[in-house]
């Protein structure tokens, strides 16, 4: 694993925090430029904003989009600690990021390749790169934890 996406993996981590301490699902995500600069940061706000797709991934590419006053996010990575779900799989795949970076796997809902392989499947010209498995057992903690504590 490569000491770069430990770093900004430690991001997405922060907002998964961030996400936690305002009673949501612990997911924070991360958008880097080619260049490496930080484009965007996000965490899960479905409860806060009673929107279904207010996934961090999907708040962190609207914010990167808004940004580069583009939504094409073309050589961006997208750092994010939990798999993509389907939603934000095909969002991913149809804002042309290049490379997706996530700690934990979601094995009822994942995207990347626990449930589904649809990155590989609606790849087609822009296919997006996978990594997986990057600060995973921190990322699975702070999700058990959460859950744990609302049964």
């Amino acid at each position: 694993m490569s000491a770069l996406h430990s770093t900004f993996m430690q991001l997405a981590l922060a907002e998964a925090r961030a996400a936690l301490r305002v009673g949501e699902v612990p997911v924070g995500a991360v958008v880097v430029s080619a260049q490496g600069e930080v484009l965007a940061r996000a965490y899960n706000l479905r409860e806060t904003e009673t929107d279904p797709t207010a996934h961090a991934e999907i708040l962190a590419m609207r914010e990167a989009g808004r940004r580069l006053g583009n939504w094409r996010l073309s050589g961006a990575t997208l750092y994010v600690t939990l798999e993509p779900c389907p939603m934000c799989a095909a969002a991913i795949v149809l804002a042309r990021v290049q490379r997706v970076v996530f700690a934990a796997q979601d094995p009822r809902l994942g995207a990347a390749g626990s449930r589904l392989q649809l990155f590989a499947e609606l790849a087609g010209d822009w296919p997006v790169d996978v990594i997986g498995g990057v600060l995973e057992e921190e990322a699975s903690t702070l999700l058990k934890d959460f859950f744990a504590g609302r049964r």
